[in-house]
């Protein structure tokens, strides 16, 4: 049984790993900072408990356990929190979670909740016939073998043999998500409706190559067309995730040995249609980042906080705003803190350093360099040359 400690306090994770490593020694114990670092370990190893605190920096707790639950429906999740509100509760609750554990946790219920759910474990296993074991963990090999097949490595003594005869004729879908290219909250999105959508389109599974790019094989029912599936799939896809993504679809395929380059092939097309979700088509997520960049000016403005701001990839939201405003992103945030900055230098009881404060420039110096390089001129020469007029 793996376990996986989720908490951004260094000294509570370490602490609940050492104790089960020292009850359980034949545990396999993995920990994670970050909602972000634990959907790493959950898409790269089997975990069947998890220690899950709420609280924690971006993504928290309980949105990570929403979106991973059906994709993980045998992990058994126990909330570890500081906070005793009952809302918080009755959410993990519902969400799934088998336990809710109030902060600072001690020793024994730590050692308690993991025997109980290691008998429980067993006693899975032992009631679950094989057919159902080997179902159970189908999925898992599929990813393992699939992800290091594809990408031309050993597979050992795998055989292909028992997917194979599954899919005698098969196509092959890909998605591409315009984010950072990590793995995130969006690739269990797409995982889990498209593993539903499949379901109903007749038999197929999804999975991650890499953190923006999902692949994955169906067959569908005699009375669905591939164009009819790919309609769907945008309508599913695009109902419930905030970033652009490109879908495509290969013709009907019968050489299964031949996945791995066909899936090349789909990686490396540019045909693809790309896909924004329509309450945030191009026009509308360029005008909420001008909106956030007009009321936000003096803060930290890089192009990738104001791109994470509207779900997208920092290169395609670069792509976007220049196509809206005709300039490059750099140039519309310096542009805009210049022309505030010559408003304000007209007031003569304020001084060049709160000025470059005000529109985003804290060091002094900076804030010259780039007023002189914009206007020609230094600040206190712009400031005199207008007083003088």
């Amino acid at each position: 049984m793996n376990v996986l400690v989720v908490d951004d306090e260094r000294a509570i994770r370490e602490g609940i790993k050492r104790t089960v490593v020292h009850s359980f020694p034949h545990l396999d114990v993995s920990t994670a900072a970050s909602a972000s670092e634990a959907l790493q370990v959950l898409q790269q190893s089997r975990i069947q408990v998890v220690f899950l605190d709420i609280m924690m920096p971006g993504m928290n707790g309980l949105e990570l356990l929403k979106h991973v639950r059906s994709s993980h429906a045998y992990t058994k999740w126990i909330v570890v929190t500081a906070h005793s509100e009952f809302a918080y509760a009755q959410e993990a609750l519902r969400l799934g979670a088998r336990d809710y554990i109030l902060k600072p946790i001690g020793k024994d219920q730590i050692v308690e909740a993991i025997a109980a759910l290691e008998d429980e474990y067993r006693e899975e296993k032992r009631q679950t016939p094989d057919a159902g074991l080997f179902e159970l963990n189908l999925k898992y090999l599929r990813e393992a073998v699939f992800r290091r097949w594809i990408g031309g490595l050993d597979i050992g003594r795998f055989d292909l043999t028992a997917i194979k005869d599954e899919y005698e004729q098969f196509y092959l879908i890909t998605i591409k998500l315009a984010s950072s290219g990590e793995l995130t909250l969006h690739n269990f999105i797409v995982e889990n409706v498209m593993s539903e959508y499949l379901g109903l389109s007749g038999k197929g599974f999804i999975l991650s190559l890499d953190g923006d790019f999902l692949t994955g094989v169906v067959t569908l029912n005699e009375s669905l067309t591939p164009e009819a599936f790919t309609a769907g799939a945008s309508e599913h896809l695009t109902r419930y995730l905030k970033v652009a993504y490109q879908l495509d679809m290969s013709p009907l395929l019968s050489d299964f040995y031949a996945i791995p380059s066909e899936i090349r092939k789909l990686h490396l097309a540019e045909n693809a249609q790309v896909a924004v979700p329509p309450s945030e088509n191009k026009n509308d997520v360029i005008d909420i980042a001008l909106q956030y960049i007009r009321s936000n000016f003096k803060e930290n403005l890089s192009l990738e906080i104001v791109a994470s701001v509207v779900y997208l990839n920092p290169v395609y939201f670069s792509k976007l705003f220049k196509q809206k405003t005709g300039n490059g992103y750099k140039e519309y945030v310096t542009q805009l803190r210049m022309e505030r900055a010559k408003e304000l230098l007209a007031a003569p009881d304020m001084s060049v350093t709160r000025v470059g404060e005000l529109v985003g420039y804290p060091d002094v110096r900076h804030f010259t360099q780039v007023f002189r390089k914009y206007c020609e001129s230094t600040p206190s020469q712009y400031r005199l040359e207008k007083k003088s007029l």
